[in-house]
């Protein structure tokens, strides 16, 4: 059966939920003050797409049980492709739907302080931590329906803090497993860099024999301290049957600095808001993002830089491809608030329509509000250049091998970001699969 979340019984199964968790009070407040607020909050209305019919909130069940894997030999194929099994894999994180089910993490990190383990867990152990910056700074509660059931219904994530002024050389990986639609995936992913620190990020959501509908609503928040250092990378690539509202912010302080590299590769329809207030003087907030559309489905990506402090730069840069009946919009806001003076914002969105019936649209926005800045935007669609493909084959390159090269050279420049090898293969993979 359906659960509707929005019936009042619903408080008391969160209550129940929370209770068996073994939640702190506080958190099972968190979650009731949420759900409270569900009802008179609207939905997001990304620009240009009604998504008024999209099923972001029925489900079958909250959660689904599931085995935890004892090492790594126990990991399906799909999983192991990503990682590097040529030495010792460590500071990996793998969840199987809504289950924790591998944790590794070196004893350099622990002995460092730097604290990695699941959201739910993290919750129990590092309170004050966790309620210090879970959903107060990146993302709010009540910014729409969406988050307040994002927070209500949590289910699964991961927390990644690292202290001041450590340096976290290794990538630390976060391995999301889909295998089980009936339940929702409600991911939050929480990561706090302190003053001076770095890291560098990687996740992964991987639909594996999902062949039925169901729904995700994944939230990630990073928050980068004076000085410190984040590189994020991701790659999702979940079933064709899911409907997907993903959030990925940022927010950070003086000489920051964020680099996203994202690779959204959904099957589904989905909604993507990636979002970086640079609140700091001289902060940098760098957003990379590749996307492919297949079949039918309708992707709306916002990405938007914001601009609050003096002298802090903002860049995007979108690459997309749009196949056969699929539609993407790119919708990039570059945005540079009173005050930030000597602050820089620019943008890039291109995509390629492979089809006669794909559709694709980029909305570039610049919003200013300061005299003593610089932005610029660029955005084009189109068809794959016919110099370009003539200049292939006229080196003895057939006609469809010179398509697929110039469409992964196309989207080279955000693949070529991503830190981990097995990522990358498997983001080159995707793209090889989308293309074919």
């Amino acid at each position: 059966m359906t659960t509707d979340t929005q019936h009042s019984l619903e408080r008391s199964y969160i209550e129940s939920y929370s209770k068996a968790n073994n939640e702190p009070e506080w958190f099972t407040n968190f979650r009731l003050s949420a759900l409270e607020k569900m009802d008179t909050l609207e939905m997001p209305k990304p620009d240009k797409t009604k998504i008024d019919r999209w099923n972001f909130t029925s489900f079958k069940q909250h959660t689904v049980t599931n085995q935890a894997y004892n090492s790594v030999d126990e990991l399906p194929e799909e999983v192991k492709a990503l990682l590097d099994l040529e030495g010792e894999v460590t500071n990996l994180y793998v969840q199987r739907n809504q289950t924790p089910a591998l944790l590794k993490v070196s004893e350099t990190l622990k002995e460092k302080g730097v604290i990695f383990t699941d959201l739910l867990t993290a919750v129990k152990e590092h309170p004050e931590l966790v309620q210090k910056y879970l959903m107060t700074e990146a993302v709010k509660v009540d910014e729409h329906k969406l988050a307040a059931f994002h927070a209500a219904l949590v289910n699964g994530g991961v927390f990644l803090y690292v202290p001041k002024n450590v340096q976290v050389e290794e990538p630390v990986q976060a391995i999301f497993v889909q295998d089980n639609a009936d339940a929702p995936l409600i991911n939050h992913v929480l990561i706090v860099a302190d003053t001076n620190s770095s890291v560098t990020y990687v996740e992964n959501y991987l639909s594996i024999d999902v062949e039925t509908e169901g729904v995700a609503n994944i939230i990630a928040e990073v928050v980068v301290n004076e000085g410190a250092n984040v590189k994020f990378g991701a790659v999702d690539t979940l079933a064709s049957g899911i409907t997907t509202y993903v959030n990925r912010r940022g927010y950070t302080e003086k000489d920051a600095r964020l680099e996203w590299s994202l690779g959204l590769m959904n099957d589904g329809d989905t909604i993507s808001e990636n979002i970086t207030n640079l609140y700091g003087d001289g902060s940098v907030g760098d957003a990379k993002t590749v996307v492919a559309g297949t079949g039918k489905q309708t992707e709306n990506f916002t990405t938007a830089v914001i601009n609050h402090g003096k002298k802090s730069e903002g860049y995007i840069l979108k690459h997309g491809i749009a196949k056969e009946n699929s539609t993407i919009i790119f919708n990039g806001i570059g945005k540079i608030e009173h005050g930030a003076s000597g602050a820089n914002a620019q943008q890039e969105s291109r995509a390629l329509m492979l089809s006669e019936k794909a559709r694709a649209d980029a909305n570039p926005i610049l919003l200013i509000d300061e005299d003593d800045v610089q932005a610029g935007h660029a955005a084009s669609i189109g068809r794959v250049d016919p110099i370009q493909l003539y200049y292939l084959q006229s080196r003895g390159i057939p006609k469809d091998e010179a398509e697929r090269l110039i469409i992964h050279g196309f989207l080279a420049p955000v693949v070529t970001q991503l830190p981990i090898e097995g990522v990358k293969k498997q983001l080159t993979e995707v793209i090889e699969r989308k293309i074919r």
